[in-house]
Parts: structure tokens; sequence; C-alpha cells
């Protein structure tokens, strides 16, 4: 294990944001490793994804952490985390952490049923939401 060194297993669809954290801040004892986006058309498998990620990577890093929320879970993948002793990012969905959980509660009482819509997104919308939508 190399000391001091940090993993963040990180959902594909943060990766931009959390590199661009990394650069920035010249964070040089921190990994990045990104699950597929597309694990959020199946949430079911986020948690075996993410604990799979954890075991594999366990032995090479002093910390791990998850930049996940809950993402259509359940509570599944806090279940995981705990049984690992490892922290994930607050908030029921992605677009949580970007808007903060307080702007997110209004725009979703404000406007209910809305589709959210990430530069992510909309440069992979059809992989994700067209093509994910035929193979589940």
């Amino acid at each position: 294990m190399s000391a001091g060194r940090v993993l963040i297993i990180a959902c594909g669809a943060l990766a931009r944001e959390i590199v661009a954290l990394k650069r920035l801040n010249a964070w040089s004892d921190i990994d990045v490793q990104c699950l597929p986006p597309e694990l959020h058309n199946r949430p079911e498998r986020i948690p075996a994804a993410v604990g799979d990620a954890i075991a594999s990577a366990r032995a090479q890093y002093t910390r791990i952490f998850v930049a996940y929320a809950d993402c259509g879970t359940g509570g599944r993948l806090d279940a995981v985390l705990q049984t690992h002793g490892v922290e994930r990012l607050p908030g029921a969905h992605c677009y949580q952490l970007f808007a903060t959980a307080g702007v997110f509660a209004e725009l979703s009482e404000a406007e209910p049923g809305t589709l959210y819509l990430t530069d992510f997104l909309a440069r992979h919308f059809e992989r994700l939401v067209i093509e994910g939508r035929e193979n589940p």
C-alpha cells in the first residue's frame, strides 16, 4: 500500500468534475476510478459494482471514498459501504449534489417530474437514455 494514497470510486457522470477538482487542487495523492454511468439505468447494480471496486482496491489505498449519492439504490449502497467502512457523498441523486440539497428540494417541489439534464447526460444522451432504455 502506498502511504497516504486515496481512491475515489466515482460515478462516471461525475468524472469530469472530480478530475477537474483533482487537477485544480494538485491532489497528486488521489486516484479516481470511475464506474460506468450506465449503472444509473439499473441502480440495483450500483451497490455490487461499488462493493467489488472497494474490495479490489482495498490493499492499495489508505482511504477509499465513494463519489455517488444514493442514486436510486434505496439505501442498498449505504449497506454495502457500511460493511467496508467507506463513506459516500450525501444526497439522493447526483443532481442534488450539483444543486445542493436545499435548491434541489425547491426545484423538485416547484416542478415535479422534472428530467434533470446535466452536460454529461446531454453529451451521452443517445448511449445512456435511448440505447440504455433498449438494453436493460
